[in-house]
């Protein structure tokens, strides 16, 4: 185990607010950058191999500028039927993707990888969860949608709001992988570094 680190070195390689909210239940202080880097999927690249590349890329975009610090990248890939089904450009789409999830199984990949400084040996992790949805007709989808804000969420499903009532089961080792960071996997790699969690 390394020695123990001050959270001011802790950046997180992202602009989501969901993944920051959730960081912030682990670390009081760590700081957001948001990685530019190209988020299209690659050609038969399974929903693993992409959320893994991502969340790689992002932790290097961002650790590149910094390297003294622990930095974090995490991505996540959603699919029904196989199908990759990312954040919805507007209400239609997310109309359309909840209707492709009814009745059906959609499963979330979340992916985090981890660069220490200074060239440390990176922390890769990798979480599915399935989601069950219930049968969804028009009327309920609307509704939600009218009470909901889903732009930003992959699959137009937002697990910690209103979304937990369109499904009938969960399957997860972690709850929070499903909003986008799995902070039981990512306590016990940042204490792995250094970090001061309980």
């Amino acid at each position: 185990m390394q020695s123990e680190t001050t959270s001011t070195d802790l950046i997180l390689a992202s602009g989501s607010r969901y993944r920051r909210q959730l960081l912030a239940r682990l670390a009081p202080e760590f700081r957001c950058v948001a990685a530019d880097i190209d988020e299209s999927h690659q050609p038969g690249e399974s929903p693993a191999q992409m959320a893994a590349r991502l969340a790689q890329l992002k932790a290097e975009s961002v650790a590149k500028r910094h390297p003294d610090a622990i930095v974090i990248g995490s991505d996540q890939v959603a699919t029904v039927d196989g199908l990759i089904v990312g954040k919805p450009a507007d209400r239609p789409a997310a109309s359309a993707q909840l209707r492709s999830a009814s009745g059906k199984t959609m499963d979330f990949t979340t992916a985090v990888h981890i660069i220490p400084p200074l060239g440390g040996e990176c922390l890769v992790h990798l979480d599915t969860t399935e989601v069950f949805f219930r049968r969804l007709d028009d009327a309920m989808i609307e509704d939600y949608l009218d009470r909901e804000q889903t732009l930003d969420c992959a699959g137009s499903f937002k697990s910690e709001g209103l979304g937990i009532a369109l499904v009938e089961q969960i399957k997860t080792r972690d709850p929070t992988a499903l909003v986008g960071l799995p902070l039981i996997w990512l306590a016990e790699a940042l204490r792995s570094l250094g970090l001061a969690i309980p």
